[in-house]
Order: C-alpha cells, then structure tokens, then sequence
C-alpha cells in the first residue's frame, strides 16, 4: 500500500533552497545526511545546485524516476506544484508547508483544490503542515523529513498526529540507545490517514511494537477498525490527548474540529486492545521492552536480587503495578538450595547475594524459565567490584537470546565505569532501568497488554423484549413538541420499552390528582415536580420522600405549585422503594461520530463526592457490562461487606446492556442518567431517570 512512500527510489524537493534555515534545505541535507540510497533531487528554478546537489527548474526536469515529492512552497502554488508532479508520474507527494484547513476557510479551500488534482492523477497526499516519514532501513535510508534525530534501525515504529510529540518520542527512544524502524507523522491528514498508517505498520514484519499519539479522529470507525485488526497482531502504545478540560480544549483547538478528544479517546483506545499511557516517558521505556523481549503469558513475576533493599522496593513497585508474585515450587526450591550459596533466598524473591555468580544467576534464571505458573522475569542487577559482572551479563544475555519469557533489569551501576557489562546485557536484548519502579511499570505494561489481546470481549447480546418502534416515536413525539429533556412519564415509558425495571409510577397534572394516583401506586410514595424548567430536583425542593399517606402527598404537591407555579408543571408519583439497597447510576452521552459512553457507579450523592465511576463505549457486550463493574475501586461495596449483602451485579450488568441498546437504537437521545438505580439482592430498579435529546 505505501511502500514506495516509505521505500522510495527517488525524492525531489519542490522548494528546495539554499536558505540554511529552509524546511527544503532541511530536508535535501538530512536524505543526504542519512545516507539515502535514492536519487535525491533538488527542484529550484532559480538555482544550478543545492547543498552540492544539481537543481532542476521544475520536477518535469528531473532525468530519473521520482516515487515521493516534498512540496515546501507557499501553500497558493500547491495545486499548480500538483498538477507537475501528476504528470511526472510522482506516486506520493508529502506538503510540509502551513497554510491549508488549519488557518481557516480559504486555506480549507486551498487544500481541498490541491487534493482534487491529485485524485486526478492517482497521487497520494501525506500531510499538509507535517513532517513527514523516515525509513531507517540500511537498504533505504530514507528521511523525507525536517526533525533532527537521526535513528539507528530497529523495531520500533511511530505515527503521530503532533510533530512535536513525535519527534520527542524519537530522541526519547534514541536516548534510550534504542532502534527505530518506522517514523510518521502526517499534520492535517488531508488524504493519508493514521488507520491507514496502522495498517502498514501492524503488516509489516521488522515493526514489533506502534507508538501512537493522536488528539481525535476524522472517522472514529475507520480508526477503530484498522487498529482492532493491528493491536491483536501487535502491540500499540499510546497517549490519551486532553485528560483535563483545558486540555481537552487545547487538543480540540489544535485538531481543528476533530472529535473523539478526551475521554472517549481513550475508551476507543480500551475497546480496540490499545495499551494507553499518561507519561511520555514510561511509554518510550515500555516501547523498548516490546521491542527486545517476548509478551508474557501471564503476570505472574519471577524475581531474582543481589541485594536486599532494592529487592523490597522492586516487590513493592511490582506489586503496586499490578503484578503478582507467586511462590516457587517445592521442586524449584529444591534445586535452588543446591546451587545457590547456603545463605541465599531459595524463594521468590531469589537473593542470590552481593557475592552470586555467573552460575548462580544461571541456575535462578533456568529455574524461573522452567516454572510454569512464572510468566516473566524481573532482575535487581547491582555491579559490586567483586564479582565477574560480564560473566554473569553474558548467563543473561544467553537466556535472554531464547525469548521463552520476558526479562526486564533494574540495572544499578555506575556506567561508565562496567560499560563492558552495559554492552554485554544490551547485546542480550535485556531492557535496562535505574530505577526499580521504572523496571515494574514497564512489567506491568507487558502484562497488561497480555490481558487486552487474550481478553474475548464478545458480541452485544441484542434483547428480543423491547418495543423499538414505540420508544422511536416516544422520541419523536418530543422533538415534534420542541423539548430539550422528556417528561418523566416520557422517560419512563420509553425505559419500559426496553424492559429497564423501575419503580411503579404515575403521573398528575394537579395536586388533587396526585394523591388519586398515589392511591393506586400504594403507600409510601415520592413525589417528584416535573417541569423542563427543573432539572435537579432534590436540590430546588421539588422531591418529598416517603409520604405516607394521601394527605401528605396533596399538601406535598400544592407546597409545590406554590414554589413553581402551575403552568407547565406536572406531577410524577411512584412507589417509595424500600431500604437496604445500593444506590447506583447508569448514565449516557452522545459522542460525535462514536456512538454513546456509557458510565456506572455508585450512584445518588456519591457519584459527585466520590467520582468512583467507569465508562465504555456503546454498544456494550455482556463481558465489558461485567468490567464496568468490577472497575469501580467500591465494587466490593457492591459484593458485600462486612455482613452487609450484596447486590444483583447479573441485573445491573443486564440493564448496563439494555441501556446500551436503548441509546444504540436511538441516536437522537444526547443524555440520558438513571440515577439512582437501587441495587437489591435479588433485582435493581429505577427510581429517578432524565432524558435529554
């Protein structure tokens, strides 16, 4: 699909100049810097050679083959630069320069002109206002961009919607004396696109793990779609862009209208098997341990130390992380207490001592390879002076070389000074760390993706109960009346349609009415003011709890119509529901392109004071109904506690599926909160619920 954008035979500048501080001279320096195996081909009409390069007036004199074009030229002679590289026969033209959608209308407009004549000619356009690729192959050598790292070959693999971003992560993982295979990063992706990106790097065969960075989505499916099919082949790593509302801001600014910012970002990320970091630093660390060593199966952790406080803090950041320590068998014990001095650990952790030896390491190593309830392999390497350190580097390194389970080493040295030893373990493809909680986030990571990728999310159940078709015109009837947010009676007809169970329920249009009503509903009751002009109830005195009898509820209602007026308001009367149940929520919001979120928690006054909630997005499958759940950090509240009974968690989580069904099949509703949803032990039900459409 794009291997003559990363693998080309021949690259002209449109724009190159002798200006030393010109994007196009940047460019032609840095394919001649790299040592690009292609014709290089500087276009200039006012210049004979550029950087001791002959120049050409135009891409039409170019005497050879040309597979990508860079343009850096004012953004007003794009479509004319095009239209040349159309009938030069240019395959891929890369527009590093500013000016197009991202100023406004007439540079949309610009950039539009500019992609029609290249669909004239079948050209594919990276960019505009980007970088562009580099390929570090040492048979391409190709760097049709204007950063300034210059990677070594490797297995990692880039795409960035940031430039900036991106040629951090670059130096980071340079830094790291790590390679590169693969660098993207395509500014307003007028035509090339990120999930088409993906899908080059997830099928090609030297790329073993994708750093990603994006701020939104043009097409939140296509994006789903390509990187579902690669996160399961591979691992992506990436960064959830506007956590904060300002930021959030920030990335809708700089995206120029995307959508997805934020948190449904990330929900994409969970729902399509992607690995989501908040540190840019602990993704490029995590990056080199996918690109060295194997994922493991599982994340039970092996631990082998030469000195006891770090081994504390290792178990500690281990476990912290999320990984488990398990204890050897009886059979490993057994042979470690024959090879290891007699004042070692023979348990995990395994303290071979300041004075263990190449041979000791060995037979740690072999041992925590040959158990098989140990997933992975976490080492506390200190260097002392009186020890054969390269020895014991190259027992790991060996090891290593096999790829049976993941190593990852808290390497504590002074390296200048054991650079042999450092050569020696780098060589064994071992990711080094200085610090031990470095070393577990990075182990937790391998683990976590182990769990994303096995997971079987499954397909959402589709109930056969539901009245689709009176829900619709429920909706409908709404939007006809001119209403932002459904009466309750509204509300909950449409929850009874979708076989959501909620509190028995009436509804009045005065307070004589609504102590009738609450005759037939029974004793107690809530009365509940209904006006589109209330939206929180409790808060403005429009709820009474408990009424107990039909007195209570007519004097309730007419204190009402006093502090609301009559006009517009209704009455909604429904069964006080007993106590000893949980209170939880179940909410919805539209997402632009996306489909619903949906979120759970405890619910009533708690969903504020604790923020202890979950989301997904729609549609919901019975596995991810059930993880919402359990992902809430007072789900044990849920479960019991201390003598207090558990809830319905099989009726919560089916009606977090007939909400997600309910949304899916109707689009029109922008909001939607069942709150609180009253958990019992044998069933759960509605007592307050709002739609806004």
């Amino acid at each position: 699909m794009f291997d003559k954008l990363f693998n080309p035979k021949g690259v002209a500048i449109i724009g190159a100049s002798q200006k030393t501080l010109s994007i196009g001279n940047v460019i032609t320096k840095n394919l001649i810097k790299y040592e690009y195996k292609g014709g290089i081909y500087p276009i200039n009409p006012k210049a004979d050679e550029i950087c001791g390069l002959k120049a050409y007036p135009s891409i039409l004199d170019v005497p050879g083959s040309v597979d990508v074009a860079h343009m850096s030229i004012p953004a007003k002679f794009a479509p004319m630069a095009m239209d040349e590289c159309g009938k030069k026969g240019v395959q891929f033209v890369i527009i590093n320069s500013a000016g197009f959608k991202e100023v406004g209308p007439e540079g949309a407009a610009l950039e539009k002109k500019t992609v029609e004549v290249a669909k004239n000619y079948g050209i594919r356009v990276f960019g505009p206002n980007c970088q562009g690729i580099i390929n570090t192959d040492p048979e391409v050598k190709a760097y049709c961009d204007f950063t300034f790292t210059f990677p070594e070959p490797g297995y990692i693999s880039i795409v960035a919607q940031s430039g900036g971003v991106g040629a951090v992560f670059m130096q980071n993982i340079h830094d790291l004396g790590v390679g590169m295979r693969f660098y993207a990063s395509n500014g307003n992706a007028c035509d090339i696109s990120i999930p088409e990106i993906l899908r080059y790097y997830g099928d090609d065969e030297k790329t073993r793990v994708i750093i990603l960075y994006v701020e939104g989505f043009n097409n939140p499916k296509e994006f789903m779609d390509a990187a579902r099919e690669v996160a399961a082949k591979k691992p992506i790593l990436a960064m959830r862009a506007g956590r904060t509302k300002e930021g959030a801001k920030a990335a809708a600014s700089h995206t120029g209208g995307m959508v997805g910012v934020g948190l449904s970002t990330e929900l994409i990320f969970k729902k399509t098997g992607i690995l989501t970091f908040q540190d840019q630093e602990e993704m490029c660390q995590s990056a080199m341990a996918f690109a060295e060593q194997p994922v493991p199966k599982g994340k039970r952790v092996g631990l082998i130390t030469d000195t006891g406080g770090p081994a504390i803090i290792a178990t500690d950041a281990l476990v912290e992380a999320g990984v488990e320590i398990p204890p050897l068998s009886d059979k490993a014990v057994k042979i470690l207490e024959e090879k290891l001095y007699p004042e070692a650990s023979a348990h995990n952790p395994i303290d071979v001592l300041a004075t263990g030896n190449a041979g000791h390491y060995r037979a740690a190593l072999d041992v925590l390879m040959d158990e098989e309830h140990i997933d992975a392999v976490y080492i506390n390497f200190v260097t002392p002076p009186f020890v054969d350190c390269e020895s014991v580097a190259k027992e790991m390194a060996a090891v290593s070389k096999k790829r049976k389970k993941p190593i990852v080493c808290n390497y504590m040295t002074d390296k200048p000074q054991w650079t042999g030893t450092t050569a020696i373990l780098k060589d064994g493809n071992i990711p080094l760390y200085d610090y031990a909680e470095m070393a577990a986030k990075v182990m937790a990571a391998l683990t976590n993706y182990n769990e994303l990728r096995s997971r079987e999310l499954g397909e959402p159940k589709t109930f056969p109960d539901v009245d689709k078709a009176k829900a619709e015109k429920i909706l409908q009837n709404g939007k006809d009346a001119g209403k932002k947010m459904l009466s309750a009676a509204q509300v909950y007809e449409i929850l009874g349609c979708y076989g959501i169970p909620a509190a028995d329920w009436r509804t009045a249009g005065d307070a004589a009415a609504a102590a009738e009503a609450a005759e037939e509903t029974g004793f107690p009751v809530v009365l509940k003011a209904d006006s589109e002009k209330i939206v929180h109830k409790s808060d403005e005195g429009g709820v009474a709890l408990n009424l107990a009898d039909a007195a209570s509820v007519k004097a309730a209602a007419e204190e009402m119509e006093k502090k609301f007026g009559k006009e517009g308001l209704q009455f909604f009367i429904q069964k006080f529901m007993p106590g000893g149940g949980k209170e939880t929520i179940i909410g919805a919001k539209a997402e632009p392109g996306l489909g619903h979120t949906l979120m759970f928690g405890l619910g009533g006054v708690y969903v504020e004071l604790l923020k202890d909630v979950s989301f997904a997005l729609t549609p919901v499958t019975p596995f991810e109904s059930e993880e919402m759940i359990s992902s809430i950090k007072t789900h044990k509240l849920l479960e019991g506690f201390r003598g207090d009974k558990g809830v319905d968690r099989k009726k919560l989580a089916e009606i977090i599926q007939r909400v997600s069904q309910l949304v899916t099949d109707l689009p029109g509703i922008e909001e939607m909160d069942l709150n609180p949803i009253i958990a019992y032990e044998d069933g759960a039900f509605a007592v307050d619920a709002r739609i806004m459409i």
